[in-house]
């Protein structure tokens, strides 16, 4: 009998008539289907985040990774302060455009920036968009005028073209016309091919003086991002005493392969990353945090 009581209580309620004569939903069966949403929508949020690691498992796999790119956490709200670095600068240059080689962060990331444009291997591109491993390169135009096309499909990945000069001159050697001939040439180019005018700009071999920060400043450039390591196919060449990555590194490498080196981009991608990696780093986007 009191079973028959509780079914009967229970269909009048489940069953009751609404306003609108439509059927009310008891208020612990409405709970019940959210619970039931919302456990779905997590066991769904669950399978396609298992399915973005298989697939880049599977994607270092095919691109001979020792072990998959740890992801950068989100780009960061506030960009950090950007200074000089200590030993780096020229007169007057708190009116000049900073020049670093790390950048100021707590988060296990370094910037992998990439120069000149000699090299320009299909695979690389391939790579590197199917791994999603951001980068920036900083471009001379006597080695890119001869396929703009091959850059395009980088910048068309999310790549930034930054300027690395026209001919890739030593800096300091020129006068200060020279040297503006060489960056603001360089900054109409590639807004000419690509578009969009740089605001990095990097001196070739690194080296620079006033005039060249001046210049630069003059032809809208706003940071001189260097580095703090090089990156070859065998090994990586540290700035710092330690001879380790640290937070907010940006690691320099070029558009190289076997003339140059022994081995492709490629291969030279598969020893970054496998030193990144192993150290707990992930790669972040440079323009991301300046």
């Amino acid at each position: 009998m009191a079973l028959a009581a509780l079914l009967v209580a229970a269909l009048g309620t489940g069953c009751g008539a609404s306003d609108s004569g439509t059927p009310a939903k008891t208020k612990a069966g409405a709970a019940g289907e959210a619970g039931s949403g919302a456990a779905g929508a997590l066991a769904n949020s669950a399978e396609k985040l298992k399915a973005a690691q298989q697939a880049r498992i599977a994607v270092a796999k095919k691109w001979g990774l020792a072990k998959v790119p740890l992801l950068a956490p989100a780009a960061p709200k506030a960009k950090p302060e950007i200074t000089t670095r200590d030993g780096f600068e020229v007169e007057d240059q708190d009116e000049l455009p900073p020049v670093f080689t790390t950048v100021p962060t707590e988060e296990k990331v370094v910037f992998l920036t990439i120069d000149d444009g000699a090299e320009k291997d299909p695979e690389f591109v391939r790579m590197m968009q199917e791994l999603k491993i951001p980068y920036t390169a900083f471009l001379s135009d006597y080695l890119v005028r001869d396929n703009y096309a091959y850059f395009k499909q980088m910048q068309a990945a999310g790549v930034t073209l930054n300027n690395h000069t026209l001919n890739h001159r030593y800096m300091p050697g020129l006068s200060y016309e020279k040297q503006r001939e060489e960056i603001c040439g360089q900054q109409d180019t590639i807004q000419k091919q690509f578009g969009k005018r740089p605001t990095l700009f990097r001196p070739p071999y690194g080296n620079y003086n006033q005039d060249t920060l001046r210049a630069a400043k003059s032809c809208g450039i706003k940071s001189v991002p260097l580095w703090n390591a090089e990156a070859f196919t065998n090994r990586m060449d540290y700035r710092e005493w330690d001879r380790d990555l640290h937070p907010g590194d940006i690691i320099l490498t070029h558009f190289r392969g076997r003339e140059d080196w022994k081995g492709t981009m490629p291969d030279m991608i598969r020893h970054v990353m496998k030193t990144v990696t192993d150290k707990g780093y992930a790669v972040a986007r440079l323009e991301d945090y300046l």
